[in-house]
């Protein structure tokens, strides 16, 4: 069975994933660390000890094929790929083998102007719309799982 894996530290698409996962009879699991625990009903919480990147190597080690995983951390995304997940960040956009490389490129750039002094501009303030285009994303993804299981006959 496939499961929806949320990389939650700081997501603001935990509530919806969960109301949808709940529609297509998915389990869900949140993965954070001790300084953004959270529990939710529909879902297990694993929480791991604060340090640099902990929750990506837990989320990676638990991460199987066809898995959904929600993060907006591109290293991360990379790796669930990797394994033959499915990352999708916070508004819907689905990394995959095609995308990977640029966004990770464009990280690696941003880092060496932050290096050196220069400035970056943040991310835009999160809209309404962008939790609309999660759910449209998202409720997609869910069907082509569910699609490919009942082929499969699991």
């Amino acid at each position: 069975m496939v499961n929806i894996l949320i990389d939650a530290d700081g997501c603001p698409v935990v509530g919806q994933t969960i109301d949808l996962a709940k529609k297509f009879r998915l389990p869900v699991v949140l993965i954070c660390d001790t300084s953004h625990e959270m529990h939710r009903e529909g879902a297990e919480t694993i929480t791991v000890s604060k340090g640099a990147d902990a929750v990506d190597f837990v989320l990676v080690n638990r991460v199987k094929k066809g898995d959904i995983v929600v993060t907006q951390d591109y290293g991360l995304a990379a790796m669930v790929l990797a394994k033959r997940g499915i990352p999708i960040d916070q508004n819907g956009r689905v990394y995959s083998d095609e995308n990977i490389e640029q966004l990770l490129h464009g990280r690696h750039v941003a880092k060496k102007i932050r290096q050196s002094g220069g400035r970056m501009k943040g991310p835009k303030k999160r809209q309404p719309e962008d939790n609309e285009k999660f759910q449209v994303a998202l409720i997609k993804l869910l069907e082509q799982v569910s699609e490919n299981e009942k082929m499969l006959g699991t």
